[in-house]
Protein backbone atom coordinates (compact mmCIF):
# COMPACT_ATOMS: atom_id res chain seq x y z
CA UNK A 1 0.00 0.00 0.00
CA UNK A 2 1.06 3.07 -1.03
CA UNK A 3 0.57 6.59 1.02
CA UNK A 4 0.78 9.93 0.20
CA UNK A 5 0.88 12.70 3.22
CA UNK A 6 -1.45 15.39 3.10
CA UNK A 7 -2.65 18.46 5.30
CA UNK A 8 -5.58 18.22 6.88
CA UNK A 9 -6.67 21.24 5.73
CA UNK A 10 -5.62 20.73 1.91
CA UNK A 11 -8.50 17.58 1.84
CA UNK A 12 -11.42 19.52 3.65
CA UNK A 13 -13.62 21.76 4.15
CA UNK A 14 -14.35 23.65 7.17
CA UNK A 15 -17.72 24.96 8.26
CA UNK A 16 -17.07 26.37 11.94
CA UNK A 17 -18.51 29.14 10.74
CA UNK A 18 -22.10 28.62 10.71
CA UNK A 19 -21.86 26.72 14.53
CA UNK A 20 -24.10 28.95 16.93
CA UNK A 21 -23.72 28.06 20.77
CA UNK A 22 -26.54 28.15 22.90
CA UNK A 23 -26.98 28.21 26.91
CA UNK A 24 -28.31 25.73 28.80
CA UNK A 25 -31.20 28.41 29.86
CA UNK A 26 -31.55 28.92 26.39
CA UNK A 27 -31.54 25.04 25.36
CA UNK A 28 -34.57 24.62 27.70
CA UNK A 29 -36.62 26.71 26.05
CA UNK A 30 -36.20 24.76 22.87
CA UNK A 31 -36.40 21.36 23.78
CA UNK A 32 -37.04 19.72 20.64
CA UNK A 33 -36.19 16.28 18.45
CA UNK A 34 -32.44 17.60 16.96
CA UNK A 35 -29.04 16.87 18.09
CA UNK A 36 -27.02 19.29 20.15
CA UNK A 37 -23.54 18.49 19.60
CA UNK A 38 -20.59 19.34 21.83
CA UNK A 39 -16.99 18.28 21.90
CA UNK A 40 -17.62 14.50 22.60
CA UNK A 41 -21.17 14.09 21.55
CA UNK A 42 -24.96 15.07 22.23
CA UNK A 43 -25.56 16.98 25.13
CA UNK A 44 -29.18 18.07 24.49
CA UNK A 45 -31.91 18.18 22.12
CA UNK A 46 -33.08 21.61 20.59
CA UNK A 47 -36.29 22.13 18.20
CA UNK A 48 -34.05 23.42 14.90
CA UNK A 49 -31.18 22.30 13.39
CA UNK A 50 -27.75 24.11 11.07
CA UNK A 51 -26.56 21.44 9.48
CA UNK A 52 -28.16 18.56 7.24
CA UNK A 53 -26.11 15.87 5.96
CA UNK A 54 -22.91 13.95 6.92
CA UNK A 55 -20.48 16.08 9.41
CA UNK A 56 -17.18 14.74 10.87
CA UNK A 57 -16.88 16.64 14.19
CA UNK A 58 -13.79 16.62 15.85
CA UNK A 59 -13.43 18.51 19.64
CA UNK A 60 -12.03 21.46 19.45
CA UNK A 61 -10.94 21.65 22.98
CA UNK A 62 -11.51 19.70 26.49
CA UNK A 63 -9.08 17.43 28.49
CA UNK A 64 -9.95 14.35 26.21
CA UNK A 65 -8.26 15.60 23.79
CA UNK A 66 -4.76 14.89 25.65
CA UNK A 67 -6.51 11.62 28.16
CA UNK A 68 -8.67 10.64 24.47
CA UNK A 69 -10.40 8.17 26.68
CA UNK A 70 -12.84 8.57 23.94
CA UNK A 71 -12.87 9.19 20.56
CA UNK A 72 -12.40 12.72 19.48
CA UNK A 73 -13.77 12.75 15.89
CA UNK A 74 -17.30 11.49 14.90
CA UNK A 75 -19.31 10.90 12.17
CA UNK A 76 -22.74 12.91 12.29
CA UNK A 77 -25.35 12.29 9.78
CA UNK A 78 -29.16 13.63 9.35
CA UNK A 79 -30.28 17.08 10.61
CA UNK A 80 -28.59 18.55 13.92
CA UNK A 81 -27.06 21.56 15.78
CA UNK A 82 -23.53 22.05 16.65
CA UNK A 83 -22.24 24.54 19.29
CA UNK A 84 -18.57 25.73 19.76
CA UNK A 85 -16.56 23.21 21.18
CA UNK A 86 -16.70 20.73 17.98
CA UNK A 87 -15.04 21.51 14.68
CA UNK A 88 -17.94 20.79 11.80
CA UNK A 89 -15.80 19.09 8.69
CA UNK A 90 -16.30 17.40 5.51
CA UNK A 91 -14.02 16.00 2.74
CA UNK A 92 -12.90 17.12 -0.55
CA UNK A 93 -13.53 15.29 -3.63
CA UNK A 94 -11.54 12.01 -3.50
CA UNK A 95 -11.65 11.14 -0.25
CA UNK A 96 -13.54 9.23 2.34
CA UNK A 97 -15.04 10.77 5.56
CA UNK A 98 -15.25 7.51 7.42
CA UNK A 99 -11.75 6.55 6.91
CA UNK A 100 -11.01 10.42 7.91
CA UNK A 101 -12.43 9.83 11.08
CA UNK A 102 -11.00 6.51 11.68
CA UNK A 103 -7.60 8.04 11.17
CA UNK A 104 -7.80 11.10 13.04
CA UNK A 105 -8.84 9.08 16.05
CA UNK A 106 -6.02 6.78 15.81
CA UNK A 107 -3.36 10.02 14.92
CA UNK A 108 -0.94 11.32 17.81
CA UNK A 109 -2.00 15.06 17.65
CA UNK A 110 0.08 15.73 21.40
CA UNK A 111 1.75 18.26 18.82
CA UNK A 112 -1.47 19.99 17.13
CA UNK A 113 -2.70 20.70 20.48
CA UNK A 114 -2.36 23.73 22.86
CA UNK A 115 -2.94 24.62 26.22
CA UNK A 116 -2.72 22.64 29.49
CA UNK A 117 -5.58 23.82 31.89
CA UNK A 118 -7.73 23.79 28.81
CA UNK A 119 -6.56 22.14 25.68
CA UNK A 120 -7.37 23.25 22.25
CA UNK A 121 -6.85 22.05 19.28
CA UNK A 122 -7.35 25.25 17.17
CA UNK A 123 -8.52 25.22 13.31
CA UNK A 124 -5.33 26.55 12.15
CA UNK A 125 -3.12 23.66 14.02
CA UNK A 126 -6.11 20.98 12.88
CA UNK A 127 -5.65 22.59 9.43
CA UNK A 128 -1.74 21.89 9.94
CA UNK A 129 -2.48 18.23 10.65
CA UNK A 130 -0.15 15.78 8.28
CA UNK A 131 -1.82 12.63 7.55
CA UNK A 132 -0.73 9.51 5.59
CA UNK A 133 -3.40 8.98 3.34
CA UNK A 134 -4.25 5.95 0.46
CA UNK A 135 -5.69 5.57 -2.85
CA UNK A 136 -9.42 6.46 -2.97
CA UNK A 137 -10.31 3.15 -3.44
CA UNK A 138 -8.51 1.70 -0.22
CA UNK A 139 -9.46 4.35 1.91
CA UNK A 140 -13.34 3.58 0.97
CA UNK A 141 -12.30 -0.61 1.36
CA UNK A 142 -10.88 -0.39 4.43
CA UNK A 143 -14.13 2.00 5.58
CA UNK A 144 -16.69 -0.24 4.46
CA UNK A 145 -15.36 -2.93 6.50
CA UNK A 146 -14.59 -0.99 9.58
CA UNK A 147 -18.13 0.25 9.35
CA UNK A 148 -19.47 -3.13 9.52
CA UNK A 149 -18.57 -3.07 12.85
CA UNK A 150 -19.66 -0.35 14.01
CA UNK A 151 -23.11 -0.71 12.69
CA UNK A 152 -23.83 -3.60 14.73
CA UNK A 153 -22.46 -2.12 17.77
CA UNK A 154 -24.86 0.55 16.70
CA UNK A 155 -28.01 -1.94 16.30
CA UNK A 156 -27.30 -3.70 19.29
CA UNK A 157 -27.30 -0.04 21.43
CA UNK A 158 -30.58 0.59 19.49
CA UNK A 159 -31.91 -2.52 20.74
CA UNK A 160 -30.94 -1.81 24.19
CA UNK A 161 -31.94 1.43 24.10
CA UNK A 162 -35.71 0.33 23.01
CA UNK A 163 -35.93 -2.63 25.84
CA UNK A 164 -34.18 0.00 28.62
CA UNK A 165 -37.58 1.81 27.50
CA UNK A 166 -40.21 -1.20 27.99
CA UNK A 167 -38.54 -1.59 31.19
CA UNK A 168 -39.27 1.93 32.18
CA UNK A 169 -42.87 1.50 31.06
CA UNK A 170 -43.34 -1.55 33.31
CA UNK A 171 -41.59 0.38 36.21
CA UNK A 172 -43.87 3.14 35.61
CA UNK A 173 -47.51 0.81 34.90
CA UNK A 174 -46.43 -0.79 38.48
CA UNK A 175 -46.40 2.50 40.05
CA UNK A 176 -49.49 3.55 38.85
CA UNK A 177 -51.03 0.70 39.77
CA UNK A 178 -50.30 0.94 43.37
CA UNK A 179 -52.58 2.65 45.64
CA UNK A 180 -50.47 3.88 48.32
CA UNK A 181 -46.85 5.26 49.57
CA UNK A 182 -46.25 3.67 52.22
CA UNK A 183 -43.10 2.57 51.88
CA UNK A 184 -39.20 3.99 51.26
CA UNK A 185 -36.36 2.72 49.19
CA UNK A 186 -34.81 1.52 52.26
CA UNK A 187 -37.63 -1.30 52.56
CA UNK A 188 -36.82 -2.64 48.94
CA UNK A 189 -33.30 -2.03 48.91
CA UNK A 190 -29.96 -2.39 51.03
CA UNK A 191 -28.38 0.92 50.82
CA UNK A 192 -24.25 0.23 50.28
CA UNK A 193 -24.28 -3.36 52.02
CA UNK A 194 -20.96 -4.93 53.04
CA UNK A 195 -18.66 -7.00 50.55
CA UNK A 196 -16.26 -9.04 51.15
CA UNK A 197 -13.28 -7.65 49.11
CA UNK A 198 -9.49 -7.85 51.17
CA UNK A 199 -7.03 -4.77 50.42
CA UNK A 200 -4.86 -5.19 47.17
CA UNK A 201 -6.82 -8.29 46.43
CA UNK A 202 -6.94 -8.04 42.44
CA UNK A 203 -11.03 -7.62 41.16
CA UNK A 204 -12.59 -6.25 38.85
CA UNK A 205 -12.15 -2.02 39.23
CA UNK A 206 -15.31 -0.06 37.20
CA UNK A 207 -14.28 4.29 37.23
CA UNK A 208 -17.21 6.73 37.21
CA UNK A 209 -15.60 7.38 34.05
CA UNK A 210 -16.92 4.54 32.85
CA UNK A 211 -21.16 4.42 33.80
CA UNK A 212 -23.01 5.47 31.34
CA UNK A 213 -25.38 8.71 31.68
CA UNK A 214 -28.50 6.74 29.85
CA UNK A 215 -27.51 3.12 29.99
CA UNK A 216 -26.84 -0.15 32.43
CA UNK A 217 -23.90 -1.27 31.17
CA UNK A 218 -20.84 0.29 31.44
CA UNK A 219 -18.16 0.77 28.35
CA UNK A 220 -15.36 -1.04 30.30
CA UNK A 221 -13.15 -2.19 33.60
CA UNK A 222 -9.93 -2.81 34.37
CA UNK A 223 -7.97 -5.37 37.17
CA UNK A 224 -6.48 -3.59 40.12
CA UNK A 225 -5.62 -4.43 43.42
CA UNK A 226 -7.92 -3.13 45.82
CA UNK A 227 -7.24 -0.21 47.95
CA UNK A 228 -10.53 1.43 48.93
CA UNK A 229 -13.96 2.32 47.20
CA UNK A 230 -17.37 0.86 46.70
CA UNK A 231 -17.77 -2.61 46.61
CA UNK A 232 -20.40 -4.63 44.96
CA UNK A 233 -21.70 -7.97 42.99
CA UNK A 234 -24.40 -8.97 40.73
CA UNK A 235 -27.57 -7.51 41.10
CA UNK A 236 -26.98 -4.49 42.21
CA UNK A 237 -27.56 -0.82 41.31
CA UNK A 238 -24.49 1.75 41.16
CA UNK A 239 -25.80 5.27 41.10
CA UNK A 240 -23.24 8.19 41.16
CA UNK A 241 -24.09 10.66 44.53
CA UNK A 242 -22.37 13.56 43.69
CA UNK A 243 -22.09 16.49 41.52
CA UNK A 244 -22.77 16.50 38.10
CA UNK A 245 -22.51 13.00 38.13
CA UNK A 246 -25.76 12.73 39.87
CA UNK A 247 -27.49 15.29 37.31
CA UNK A 248 -25.94 13.82 34.14
CA UNK A 249 -27.20 10.04 35.19
CA UNK A 250 -24.06 8.23 35.98
CA UNK A 251 -25.63 4.96 36.97
CA UNK A 252 -24.93 0.73 36.35
CA UNK A 253 -26.36 -2.37 36.85
CA UNK A 254 -24.26 -4.88 37.61
CA UNK A 255 -25.22 -8.30 36.21
CA UNK A 256 -21.73 -9.28 34.46
CA UNK A 257 -19.60 -10.94 37.10
CA UNK A 258 -18.78 -14.02 37.42
CA UNK A 259 -20.33 -15.85 40.03
CA UNK A 260 -19.83 -14.67 44.14
CA UNK A 261 -17.66 -12.27 42.19
CA UNK A 262 -16.94 -9.07 44.27
CA UNK A 263 -16.23 -5.93 42.05
CA UNK A 264 -15.46 -2.18 43.26
CA UNK A 265 -15.33 1.31 42.20
CA UNK A 266 -15.29 5.02 42.98
CA UNK A 267 -16.45 6.48 46.81
CA UNK A 268 -18.78 8.23 45.08
CA UNK A 269 -20.87 5.49 44.52
CA UNK A 270 -23.95 4.54 46.30
CA UNK A 271 -24.64 0.84 46.12
CA UNK A 272 -28.51 -0.39 46.04
CA UNK A 273 -28.65 -4.33 46.47
CA UNK A 274 -32.32 -5.88 46.59
CA UNK A 275 -33.70 -6.61 49.73
CA UNK A 276 -36.30 -10.40 49.91
CA UNK A 277 -38.55 -9.98 47.20
CA UNK A 278 -37.08 -7.11 45.23
CA UNK A 279 -36.64 -7.62 41.19
CA UNK A 280 -32.94 -6.51 41.17
CA UNK A 281 -33.89 -4.35 38.07
CA UNK A 282 -36.68 -2.69 39.78
CA UNK A 283 -33.81 -0.73 41.30
CA UNK A 284 -32.27 0.10 38.18
CA UNK A 285 -35.14 1.62 36.59
CA UNK A 286 -35.93 3.51 39.76
CA UNK A 287 -32.53 5.14 39.65
CA UNK A 288 -33.27 6.22 36.23
CA UNK A 289 -36.61 7.46 37.06
CA UNK A 290 -36.60 11.20 36.61
CA UNK A 291 -38.85 12.00 40.16
CA UNK A 292 -35.99 10.14 41.84
CA UNK A 293 -33.50 11.52 40.27
CA UNK A 294 -34.99 15.03 40.89
CA UNK A 295 -35.82 14.40 44.17
CA UNK A 296 -31.80 13.02 45.17
CA UNK A 297 -30.71 16.43 43.38
CA UNK A 298 -32.85 18.86 45.03
CA UNK A 299 -31.63 17.24 48.64
CA UNK A 300 -27.83 16.97 47.76
CA UNK A 301 -25.35 18.74 50.66
CA UNK A 302 -22.42 20.36 51.11
CA UNK A 303 -20.43 23.33 48.60
CA UNK A 304 -20.62 24.17 45.42
CA UNK A 305 -19.17 22.17 43.01
CA UNK A 306 -18.73 19.07 45.52
CA UNK A 307 -22.46 18.94 46.61
CA UNK A 308 -23.53 15.35 47.40
CA UNK A 309 -26.61 13.08 48.24
CA UNK A 310 -26.43 10.54 51.65
CA UNK A 311 -27.76 6.92 51.00
CA UNK A 312 -29.86 7.70 54.07
CA UNK A 313 -31.76 10.50 52.12
CA UNK A 314 -32.21 7.96 48.87
CA UNK A 315 -33.44 5.75 51.35
CA UNK A 316 -35.69 7.85 52.69
CA UNK A 317 -37.33 7.91 48.98
CA UNK A 318 -40.87 7.30 49.10
CA UNK A 319 -42.38 4.53 47.06
CA UNK A 320 -45.46 2.27 47.17
CA UNK A 321 -46.23 -0.58 49.33
CA UNK A 322 -46.12 -3.47 46.19
CA UNK A 323 -47.77 -6.67 46.20
CA UNK A 324 -45.46 -9.90 45.81
CA UNK A 325 -48.01 -10.55 43.01
CA UNK A 326 -46.88 -7.36 41.19
CA UNK A 327 -43.16 -7.56 41.68
CA UNK A 328 -43.68 -10.99 40.30
CA UNK A 329 -45.16 -9.75 37.28
CA UNK A 330 -42.27 -7.47 37.20
CA UNK A 331 -39.81 -9.65 37.22
CA UNK A 332 -41.03 -11.64 34.43
CA UNK A 333 -41.27 -8.75 32.09
CA UNK A 334 -38.21 -6.98 32.59
CA UNK A 335 -35.34 -10.11 33.22
CA UNK A 336 -35.71 -11.36 29.47
CA UNK A 337 -35.01 -7.35 28.40
CA UNK A 338 -32.19 -7.56 30.68
CA UNK A 339 -30.44 -10.26 29.68
CA UNK A 340 -30.68 -9.59 26.40
CA UNK A 341 -29.05 -5.80 27.34
CA UNK A 342 -26.69 -7.52 28.44
CA UNK A 343 -25.49 -9.93 25.74
CA UNK A 344 -25.75 -7.05 23.50
CA UNK A 345 -23.68 -5.53 25.60
CA UNK A 346 -20.41 -7.87 26.17
CA UNK A 347 -21.26 -8.23 21.91
CA UNK A 348 -20.20 -5.03 21.19
CA UNK A 349 -17.68 -4.61 23.96
CA UNK A 350 -15.89 -7.95 21.99
CA UNK A 351 -16.74 -6.07 18.29
CA UNK A 352 -14.76 -2.94 19.74
CA UNK A 353 -12.00 -4.58 20.96
CA UNK A 354 -11.75 -6.69 17.19
CA UNK A 355 -12.20 -3.13 15.37
CA UNK A 356 -9.72 -1.89 17.46
CA UNK A 357 -7.12 -3.98 17.21
CA UNK A 358 -7.32 -4.59 12.87
CA UNK A 359 -7.94 -1.04 12.44
CA UNK A 360 -4.53 0.11 13.08
CA UNK A 361 -3.28 -2.81 11.18
CA UNK A 362 -5.44 -2.10 7.89
CA UNK A 363 -4.65 1.60 7.74
CA UNK A 364 -0.98 1.13 8.07
CA UNK A 365 -1.21 -1.27 4.88
CA UNK A 366 0.09 -4.27 7.42
CA UNK A 367 -2.98 -6.27 6.58
CA UNK A 368 -5.44 -5.90 3.70
CA UNK A 369 -9.02 -6.13 3.62
CA UNK A 370 -8.84 -9.70 1.94
CA UNK A 371 -6.58 -11.09 4.14
CA UNK A 372 -9.08 -11.01 7.21
CA UNK A 373 -11.14 -14.30 7.57
CA UNK A 374 -13.98 -13.70 10.60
Amino acid sequence: MTFSNVSFGDVTDNFDKKRIPLSAAQREKRQGKYRYYGAQGVIDWVDDYIFDGTYLLIAEDGENLKSKKSNIAQLASGKFWVNNHAHVIQCKKGYDIRYLCYLINLTDLSGYITGSAQPKLSQSSMNAIVLPMPKFEIQKEVADFIEKFDKKIQINEKVNDNLQQQAFAAFDNLVANAENTDCNVSDYAFLNPKRALAKNQMARSIDMSRLSTSRAFPSGWEMKPFAGGMRFTNGDTLLARITPCLENGKTAFIDFLNDGEVAFGSTEYIVLAPKNDTPPEMLYCLARNPAFIDYAVKNMNGSSGRQRVSAETVGQYRLPLFDKHSLSIFREVVSPMFLKMRYNSLENMRLAELRDELLPKLMSGEIGVSNIRL
